[in-house]
């Protein structure tokens, strides 16, 4: 038999099988690029656990420039209670579809872990992170009364004398109650707590003098520091701030380590989909890093800080443990 024509044939077949693989291919790649991303088909919630705070103004600032590149309202709404986690929960349990989101920070997300017996949600394997957003450390400020001019003065006195001073905080179990238990700890100090309902009525107690010391975010103090209502002893970053260059940190006074930084960020609930958490963080990213979101959270001395989720949730971990080392020694709690 004369194989010259089932050569051909078997050319002519193979000529036309890979000319339909790469019509295939093409068809496959043109399908994949007319693929529309995904977008919400409803309203979209952004959940704050707490009333007020610079949570509620990051919520508030990105909102709108969220909802004009998602194509839907994005709303921004307060469910504080429980520390944060009322709120956190109701994201923790929301669908995971896109449409719901969570401002997370310290409390909720970090501290309430340890500091709560009973949790109604795991922050790591209920929530999924999308992006850190902001940090800042605090200031250590004093009331001008006191007499305290530097930090080694509040360590001499309160060891002299451990009635003498007490501090404000926003709530027990907060960064800023928790910070100054890891101050009385480094230094082996007795200051006294008294927990206030938020940072506003904190500050204006201690402006009247009623409490002495405090730790609190600059968007809080700073600007009745300015007009010499309060005194700024120190920050805890690894970093002087630019806008206060004369105050100096807790690590160069001789603490080692004592860094305690305000956070928020953004997460949805655990199981949401990766094309739709890639998505946010694409958005979210670009919102935060535009010169207009970012130079307005610079003003109050928010530093922008986006990460990959992933990134976020190592970050959330080491939070975890940071704080939690804390809380075991100082024997806090919460019910």
């Amino acid at each position: 038999m004369n194989g010259l024509p089932f050569v051909k044939l078997l050319q002519t077949t193979l000529r036309h099988c890979a000319s339909a693989m790469v019509m295939l291919g093409a068809i496959s790649l043109a399908a994949q690029a007319q693929t529309p991303e995904w977008a919400p088909t409803k309203p979209v919630r952004i959940i704050v656990p707490i009333v007020g705070s610079t949570n509620d103004v990051l919520a508030r600032l990105l909102a709108p420039k969220l909802s004009e590149v998602l194509g839907q309202p994005v709303l921004v709404e307060n469910k504080p209670g429980a520390g944060g986690n009322l709120g956190a929960d109701m994201v923790a349990k929301a669908a995971p579809d896109g449409h719901t989101l969570l401002i997370g920070y310290n409390g909720p997300m970090a501290i309430n872990v340890s500091l709560f017996d009973k949790m109604p949600y795991d922050p790591v394997k209920d929530l999924a992170p999308i992006t850190l957003a902001v940090k800042s450390p605090q200031y250590l400020v004093a009331h001008p009364g006191s007499g305290l001019q530097s930090v080694q003065d509040l360590v001499n006195q309160a060891r002299a004398n451990p009635t003498k001073f007490s501090y404000g905080s926003v709530a027990v179990g907060s960064a800023s109650h928790l910070t100054m238990e890891m101050l009385k700890m480094a230094a082996g100090v007795q200051i006294t707590h008294v927990p206030y309902k938020g940072a506003g009525p904190a500050v204006t107690d201690l402006i009247a003098g009623n409490i002495q010391v405090v730790f609190f975010v600059p968007g809080n103090v700073q600007q009745f520091a300015k007009d010499g209502r309060l005194r700024l002893l120190a920050s805890t970053g690894r970093k002087r701030y630019a806008s206060t260059p004369d105050v100096p940190t807790m690590i160069e006074l001789g603490f080692k380590d004592f860094e305690a930084t305000v956070w928020a960020g953004f997460l949805l609930p655990a199981k949401t989909p990766k094309p739709i958490v890639d998505r946010y963080h694409r958005e979210l990213t670009k919102v935060l890093q535009s010169p207009e979101v970012a130079d307005k959270l610079r003003q109050i001395e928010y530093d922008v800080v986006t990460c990959t989720p992933d990134e976020f949730s190592a970050w959330i971990k080491t939070e975890i443990q940071r704080w939690g080392q804390i809380i075991k020694v100082t024997g806090s709690k919460l019910d």
